[in-house]
C-alpha cells in the first residue's frame, strides 16, 4: 500500500491525515498553500436575512469584522463549517451536505445572503437567493516540506481546485504518470490538468469521502 500525501492547509491537513490513519492508511501533510486573511468592511447586517458559509476559513481568518454579522443566522456547507462557525459564535440555522449550490436549494428563494468567502470561489449556478460576496481570505503558495518530493507513485488528496492548480505547478509530466489523484470534485480534478496515472472523483464533496476514495486508491497502488 502505497502512501497518501495530504495538500490542503493547516489546520484541515492535520486533521484530515489524524482521519486517514484511523482508516490505516500513512499519511504525510505537505500543504502546498496557506490560508491568509483579507481585509474587508462588514456591511450593515439589516440588509441581509442570513449569512452563507462554504469553508471553515471564513470564521476562522474573518477577523473583527464579523462580530458586526454575528446576529445573522448562518447557513453552511458542511459540518467542518458549521462547527467553525458555532466556535465563533454563530448561530448556524442550515446544514448542507453537498456543494453551495445544494445548500441553497435547501434554502427560502428570495431570501438577501452575505456570503463570506475566499480570493478564488465558484458562484452558484442560477441562485435562487440574491448573494453578496465579501471576501475575508486568500490562499498564498507555500514551499513544500522536503517531505514532498516522495509523492510521485503515490497517492494525493485534492480538496480545492486551488490545490489542484498548485500540485500541477510542481509535478513534471514525466512524474504525473505513477501517482493517482482522490479530487473532492470535478472542478479540482479539471484544475489537476492532465497527465496522472488516475484522477478519481469523490462521491460528494467532503473530506470524508475524499478519504474513503483514498483508501481505495492506496489499496490498489500495489507493486
Amino acid at each position: 500500500m502505497r502512501k497518501l500525501f495530504i495538500l490542503r492547509p493547516e489546520p484541515g491537513a492535520s486533521a484530515s491525515a489524524e482521519k486517514a490513519r484511523a482508516l490505516g492508511l500513512e499519511a504525510e501533510v505537505t500543504p502546498l498553500f496557506e490560508v491568509l486573511p483579507v481585509k474587508w468592511i462588514a456591511p450593515d447586517p439589516a440588509n441581509f436575512d442570513g449569512l452563507l458559509l462554504t469553508s471553515a476559513n471564513a470564521v476562522r481568518h474573518g477577523g473583527e469584522a464579523l462580530e458586526r454579522v454575528k446576529a445573522l443566522p448562518a447557513h453552511a456547507v458542511g459540518e467542518a463549517t458549521a462547527e467553525a462557525a458555532r466556535e465563533a459564535g454563530f448561530t448556524v440555522r442550515t446544514i448542507g451536505t453537498g456543494n453551495i449550490d445544494d445548500l441553497l436549494g435547501m434554502l427560502p428563494a428570495g431570501l438577501r445572503l452575505l456570503h463570506l468567502c475566499g480570493f478564488h470561489r465558484r458562484p452558484p449556478v442560477n441562485p435562487a437567493q440574491r448573494i453578496t460576496s465579501a471576501c475575508a481570505y486568500r490562499a498564498g503558495p507555500a514551499t513544500p516540506p522536503p517531505e514532498f518530493r516522495a509523492l510521485t507513485g503515490n497517492v494525493a488528496a485534492i480538496h480545492s481546485a486551488e490545490a489542484a492548480r498548485r500540485l500541477a505547478e510542481l509535478v513534471l509530466p514525466i512524474e504525473r504518470k505513477h501517482t493517482k489523484l482522490a479530487a473532492i470534485s470535478q472542478q479540482a480534478a479539471v484544475a489537476a490538468g492532465l497527465g496522472w496515472q488516475a484522477v478519481a472523483i469523490a462521491e460528494e464533496p467532503s473530506d470524508d469521502a475524499v478519504l474513503a476514495l483514498a483508501a481505495r486508491l492506496c489499496d490498489k497502488l500495489r507493486p
